[in-house]
């Protein structure tokens, strides 16, 4: 190969070749900075309500004191489990002050799935919005967790505006199940005692591990993935380069409808934004599409990161296509694929170039992204890879192709996980000769521009969701009235793929809404199966493994 790094010839002007991994020894360090340098500025804002970077500083302060009062130790995990709201950052901080490592977890998670996340991290705390308590409640006895922080969704709203907000979601919407946990205490009265206490110093090291994000990874059960501070300091560095070279400091609003507890959002939205001094703009619920049009109306929005199926929906509001978009300065869609329609229509409405990213838990998560100076995004692709990022595309054998070469994406560089916490063999499959291997099929082109063609691994991507057909498999399988069973992601024009499982039925009294009944108890909404056919048998290997390769082919020749 003459070039083996072509993507480096075509980095906009001003995008460093590479960053400094060390900058910041510790991910606090970097936040201790942002929290001096623009203590005056607002940080967050949430249902009107806001918080500069000096109260997220002292509030945060007085929850990892709370947190430390309670005997919890550093390196010990816990589990957060909320929406966006302005606990969220106040609690991340604090929990990093504290010198706990932190697992991000899906509030919408089922009992199963919950108990899976915390036994297999082995979580002693977790912050609980109260819409979700009572799942908690089923499975707490099987857990570690002692500390149970409970929040509602109103709790730092304060005065009326909080008082009303809980009354509606508690009493009008009827969103909160009763439940009985014992020893909880309430957000505000952690952060109340917390202010008692002063947090003790810890041992805080670049490789030591601060989060625990979980994904399926390439294979199997979800696992958690062990991102240290040096990875998220990379990463926080490698994106601000490329998507705040064009933004200004102390001036930015960002809008951030995805979920925080997404490793997509968390890095890029709560760390990376804080580095310019931006006020970022949380939305509770991001399917409400008319909240997310109010903070268009309500702010000048210079940036704002999403997914494909969020841009689509937005597009197919009148509402929205009143918005003044002249503020709005960059627009980054990952998650999920961008399709080609939506980025172009989406630049025809707003002014702005959709620019799409690439990146996987894995690496912490950001790989590559299509430049953000206009007109130099190619639709289509997923960009180049950011600074001190080097990928390739391997072939069967491990051997690097060359450009136009279909093969595996592989990536190094220092955002990538030191690991999948307690499983080195999954580990030992993923990062091999020092390549976390993506299970990702692509190809470069001439200027390294890298684009995805395929997906090695089963996984299906549901709006920027992983979905892992073993954990489908596994819940169906369980009903007494299935015989066997195979999951396979297909197309859907709104969120990119949703799940079809094929059933044989020991039971042919067995219906579709029996099952995806079944399916409501164990699964997440966006898991539970959109499609379901029935099959006298499964397609199988010689040695009796279903193969679900065959049942993809069969459905695109369909």
């Amino acid at each position: 190969m003459n070039n083996p790094k072509p993507w480096l010839d075509n980095y906009p002007s001003g995008i460093p070749v590479s960053i400094d991994p060390d900058k910041y020894p510790t991910l606090l360090d970097f936040t201790k900075e942002c929290f001096e340098k623009f203590k005056n500025n607002v940080a967050y804002e949430n249902m009107g309500k806001s918080m500069t970077y000096a109260q997220v500083d002292k509030y945060s302060t007085n929850f990892g004191a709370y947190l430390q009062s309670r005997g919890l130790e550093p390196g010990q995990k816990i589990a957060l489990m909320m929406p966006n709201l302005l606990q969220y950052p106040i609690a991340i901080f604090g929990a990093l002050k504290a010198g706990l490592i932190i697992v991000n977890t899906n509030p919408l998670y089922t009992p199963r799935e919950m108990k899976h996340q915390f036994c297999d991290s082995e979580v002693s705390a977790i912050v609980i919005v109260e819409n979700f308590a009572s799942n908690l409640e089923k499975i707490i006895s099987e857990t570690d967790i002692k500390t149970v922080i409970v929040t509602s969704i109103g709790e730092m709203l304060g005065g009326i505006k909080g008082t009303i907000t809980n009354f509606v979601v508690r009493k009008v919407k009827r969103m909160v199940p009763k439940f009985d946990l014992a020893n909880t205490v309430s957000f505000k009265e952690a952060l109340n005692q917390g202010a008692k206490f002063k947090i003790k110093p810890f041992e805080n090291k670049a490789e030591s591990v601060i989060l625990h994000q979980y994904t399926g990874g390439t294979t199997g059960v979800s696992k958690g993935a062990m991102l240290t501070n040096r990875n998220l300091v990379s990463n926080m560095l490698q994106i601000k380069a490329w998507i705040c070279s064009d933004l200004e400091e102390n001036k930015e609003v960002v809008l951030s409808p995805l979920p925080m507890y997404h490793i997509f959002a968390f890095t890029v939205n709560c760390l990376s934004m804080m580095g310019i001094g931006a006020k970022t703009v949380l939305v509770t619920n991001a399917r409400d599409l008319k909240s997310v049009i109010k903070e268009f109306k309500n702010h000048d929005i210079n940036v704002l990161t999403g997914i494909n199926t969020l841009f689509n929906a937005l597009l197919n509001q009148d509402d929205f296509k009143a918005v003044d978009f002249s503020p709005l300065k960059v627009t980054v869609g990952g998650g999920m694929a961008v399709q080609r329609a939506i980025a172009e229509e989406w630049e025809r409405v707003t002014g702005c170039q959709l620019a799409e990213g690439y990146g996987m838990t894995e690496a912490s998560p950001v790989v590559s992204v299509n430049p953000i100076a206009k007109g130099k995004a190619r639709i289509g692709t997923i960009g180049l890879p950011v600074s001190s990022t080097n990928c390739r595309i391997a072939g069967e054998n491990g051997e690097t192709l060359g450009a136009g070469e279909i093969g595996e994406i592989q990536v190094q560089g220092p955002q990538v996980m030191k690991g999948y916490y307690n499983r080195p063999d999954e580990t030992a499959k993923t990062i091999v000769n020092g390549w976390l291997c993506t299970g990702d099929i692509g190809m470069m082109d001439n200027d390294g521009f890298f684009k995805i063609v395929d997906r090695k691994k089963d996984m299906i991507l549901v709006s920027g969701f992983n979905v892992y057909p073993n954990e489908i498999e596994d819940v169906i399988v369980n009903h007494p009235k299935v015989d066997e069973v195979a999951a396979i992601g297909v197309p859907d024009n709104k969120s990119g793929e949703v799940v079809k499982v094929f059933v044989v039925r020991k039971d042919k009294s067995l219906t579709e809404d029996e099952l995806k009944e079944h399916c409501r108890g164990g699964l997440t909404g966006y898991k539970v199966p959109k499609h379901i056919e029935w099959r006298d048998e499964l397609p199988k290997s010689n040695v009796g493994k279903i193969i679900r390769r065959k049942l993809k082919e069969e459905e695109q020749t369909s």
